[in-house]
């Protein structure tokens, strides 16, 4: 998939359209509309916390409450990079912490809001009630670089991705850390594991229905990874019935907030 730079001017309380939204979903994309069309499973459990500070390692001993679920490579090729997650969710916004092996850093000089995506990164997406066809999309690479949609998926009205603004213009409003070890945070450079810990005020999650989640809450969710070092793109997913695109709301597994 593609996508193209965002102008962005307006404050967090408003979302800027995207004028062309096609090539961000040049690959199939399925909705769902009911959430009986999801796969029946038990939800995975989003522990309840206090806030804390994040540095990318996820060292903070709350995240002792959260189990490591893994990913699932979904392409042939490449290497089998152990890769997993954790999730986590407070009164004020949701934790995400994902760890990963990996040997290099593949990935261009990018800019927030770049094509990030055709190099390495973790991706978070939610989708709080499937009958409104209303989700999120978050990404994030090895150099601290970062792409943040709301994509309304509307039925005659074709795809459109909004993106969250700060009051800085700046900054999405996302409080994220990467860590990498053994080696330089750097383009090409060579390195052993790399991890990110990724905070979600609700602000930034303002436009999606359902938002604050309660205790109870069940939303749709997914969390993925992709890595080029094998010269062309390889797919990591929690949800292993993805074919195509990350965005096949109906391959979404289900979160339940404690």
């Amino acid at each position: 998939m593609t996508l193209g730079r965002f102008t962005r001017r307006l404050p967090l309380a408003i979302m800027l359209a995207v004028v062309t939204a096609a090539p961000l979903f040049a690959r199939t994309v399925t909705g769902v509309t009911n959430r009986e069309e999801i796969p029946a499973e038990t939800p995975l459990t989003v522990k309840k916390s206090e806030d804390f500070s994040i540095n990318g390692k996820g060292d903070h001993t709350s995240w002792t409450k959260a189990e490591w679920i893994p990913l699932t490579k979904l392409d042939a090729g490449g290497i089998a990079y152990p890769s997993r997650f954790k999730i986590m969710y407070s009164t004020t916004g949701i934790y995400v912490l994902f760890q990963g092996d990996d040997e290099k850093i593949s990935t261009k000089d990018y800019k927030d809001f770049d094509n990030i995506f055709n190099g390495d990164v973790f991706e978070v997406f939610f989708h709080p009630v499937p009958a409104q066809m209303v989700y999120f999309e978050y990404e994030v690479n090895q150099l601290d670089k970062e792409l943040v949609l709301a994509i309304s998926n509307i039925e005659g009205h074709g795809y459109t991705p909004w993106i969250p603004w700060s009051s800085t213009r700046e900054k999405s409003g996302v409080k994220k850390m990467v860590n990498v070890t053994g080696g330089e945070k750097k383009v090409n450079g060579t390195i052993r594991s790399w991890s990110a810990e990724i905070f979600f005020p609700y602000s930034v999650l303002g436009l999606l229905p359902g938002v604050p989640p309660r205790s109870g809450d069940i939303w749709n969710a997914n969390f993925c990874r992709l890595d080029y070092d094998s010269g062309k793109m390889v797919k990591w997913s929690w949800t292993p019935s993805i074919k195509e695109s990350f965005h096949e709301l109906k391959a979404f597994r289900s979160v339940q907030f404690e």
